[in-house]
């Protein structure tokens, strides 16, 4: 199993309601967080929730897939997350 499928492993294990970091799951996979923005990136399964990562200070990606973080902020609201100056609340949402 390659890099990019831990990732996905490992994303699909969030439940709805909850975020990681690229960082945390970097650090599960002891891989640099780079290649966690470029396994999320290229996914094409709409079932594994890219989403639900988000960096270190709770931003979102500027490259989601669609329309960018609008629609990485529309799913994430949609599953109950709640943002503190444009970023997600990770005191309530970071799963860990």
């Amino acid at each position: 199993m390659g890099f990019f499928e831990k990732v996905y492993e490992v994303v699909q294990t969030i439940p709805a309601g909850k975020v990681m970091t690229y960082g945390q799951i970097a650090e599960i996979l002891r891989i640099d967080a780079r290649i966690v923005g470029w396994a999320l990136h290229a996914n094409r399964d709409p079932d594994t929730p890219c989403h639900r990562v988000v960096n270190k200070d709770g931003r979102l990606a500027p490259n989601f897939a669609f329309d960018g973080e609008k629609e990485q902020k529309r799913r994430l609201v949609s599953e109950g997350i709640s943002f503190k100056q444009g970023r997600v609340d990770l005191e309530k949402h970071l799963l860990g």
